[in-house]
């Protein structure tokens, strides 16, 4: 732990020791000036006089300056040299660490875990796009503000283009349990091993417990050389078997065999879970809706009960769902018209983390029509199949915003308004071959069909199974496609 005591210009106030990170101390303070509360990261007096390790400091300030602005990056406020140490002053984060996660819970569920792997992913994306190489990704450097967003920290032996590396081929930086073959055998680190980190994260944090853990850090980083990728799903069984292969991917002892991007990465993962779960079918719109909920058993804390409103949107469309096709009897509604059928009331009873609630959900669907097409055009509700965004280097970084915003739009069932997005995505991330170009491929088809526009659409549903493969949700949407087109 850091000192209890430290000397910081008069503008802070009240220091008080938080942790250590890397190579310095870092406190808590009151800026006057800001009038907040920053980190500030004193280098450890005993590195104080070595001139080398002053440099590596000052190259974190100037690595971390360099993305200024990036959402999950945390932000540089100063860089100062006081009392003979420098000192770098930063966003505080009240959310702690991600490590802390994992010592506190263990294996974390998906659902949570997926927001923070974008978030990192999209941090890393950045970086590699600017020629920045963080070299020490672990969870203890993915900290968490106050709204539970991830922001990556301490590039204290990042390597970046345009600065002096102080470091040779042979020389092994990082940490143990997160190095890349290449790393752990003294090789250049590179984006790739950026990736590799990350993915260790993931699987960690999936299961409680790293992948290659072993009784002493040369163990494991010769774990990460020679040992065979070890089942995600055999170290937790809740977790799908389908995330095996991804893994498999992203933790391959060759580089060029991983991810071509972080976002990539993180993208065919909740791709594989999407899969798992399977199609919940093709919901219709709902007039009116109308829920009750009772807490059976409180919460231990308001932060645990994060989870209500989504459960309280689950239980809702399946509701609506049922409601939906026990007016139906089938995906095809029948040419006949047919009166109003009468609201549906469910009643649903769940428990998740500890807390039980009842629920109350009066559905009335709206009338069938006469044809598929026209059900298609007037639906709003959210797509159920549709796959993820994901971030990934700032050379599609305008597409792969664009299809982020149309898919956003989409889930909000404004497909009018998602579809010169997503048009735009198709158009900027053509040829690359990305998984983000299958996405917006795939996305982009959703929207024309729900909007009655045949317009393309098998051919972007071809293209993007081209990229990623087979898909249950390429195979429904043709399907449908295939019928009413």
């Amino acid at each position: 732990m850091p000192a209890t005591t430290v000397n910081l210009p008069p503008r802070y106030l009240d220091p008080r020791p938080i942790g250590s990170g890397g190579m310095g101390d870092i406190y808590l303070a009151t800026d006057q000036e800001l009038r907040r509360d920053v980190a500030v990261k004193v280098l450890a007096a005993r590195y104080s006089q070595d001139v080398a390790l002053r440099e590596r400091f000052k190259r974190e300030a100037l690595a971390a300056a360099r993305l200024s602005g990036n959402p999950n990056i945390v932000t540089i406020f100063d860089v100062d040299d006081h009392d003979g140490r420098p000192m770098i002053v930063m966003e505080f984060m009240p959310g702690g660490s991600l490590e802390a996660k994992v010592k506190g819970s263990g294996a974390s569920a998906p659902a949570d875990v997926l927001p923070w792997l974008d978030d990192a992913a999209s941090a890393l994306d950045a970086a590699h796009d600017a020629g920045i190489i963080h070299r020490d990704v672990k969870p203890g450097n993915l900290l968490l503000d106050a709204r539970d967003r991830v922001q990556i920290a301490d590039f204290g032996i990042a390597s970046s283009a345009g600065m002096t590396s102080f470091t040779q081929t042979g020389t092994v930086l990082g940490t143990a349990g997160y190095l890349a073959p290449e790393q752990a055998r003294g090789e250049r680190a590179t984006a790739a091993s950026d990736r590799y980190a990350l993915a260790i994260v993931a699987w960690e944090l999936l299961a409680g417990k790293r992948p290659f853990e072993s009784d002493t850090p040369t163990l494991e980083a010769a774990a990460h050389v020679n040992a065979p990728v070890p089942s995600l799903h055999a170290a937790n069984p809740a977790i799908p078997a389908a995330l095996d292969p991804v893994f498999e991917r992203a933790l391959a002892k060759d580089p060029a065999r991983r991810f071509a991007t972080a976002g990539d990465f993180v993208g065919e993962l909740r791709h594989a879970l999407h899969d798992e779960a399977g199609d919940t079918g093709w919901i219709e719109p709902v007039p009116r809706t109308a829920a009750t909920a009772r807490i059976v058993a409180p919460p231990t804390s308001s932060r645990a009960r994060w989870w209500i409103p989504a459960l309280i949107a689950l239980v809702l469309a399946a509701g609506v769902l049922a409601a939906v096709l026990a007016t139906r009897g089938g995906d095809s509604p029948k040419a006949a018209p047919v009166t109003q059928p009468k609201p549906t009331t469910v009643v649903r009873t769940v428990t998740s983390r500890g807390t039980t609630v009842q629920l109350t959900v009066t559905a009335t669907p709206p009338p069938l029509t006469t044809a598929q097409t026209t059900a298609a055009q007037t639906t709003t509700a959210a797509p159920p199949t549709t796959t993820a965004p994901v971030t990934t280097a700032a050379s599609t970084g305008s597409g792969t915003s664009a299809n982020n915003a149309g898919y956003a739009k989409m889930s909000a069932g404004d497909y009018s308004g998602a579809l010169p997005l997503l048009e735009q995505a198709v158009a900027q991330l053509s040829g690359s071959g990305s998984t983000t170009e299958a996405y917006a491929d795939y996305n982009l088809a959703y929207t024309r069909y729900a909007l009655g526009q045949c317009t393309d659409v098998l051919t972007l549903l071809d293209r993007s199974q081209a990229i990623q493969g087979e898909r249950r949700p390429i195979d429904q949407l043709r399907k449908r496609a295939e019928k009413s087109c």
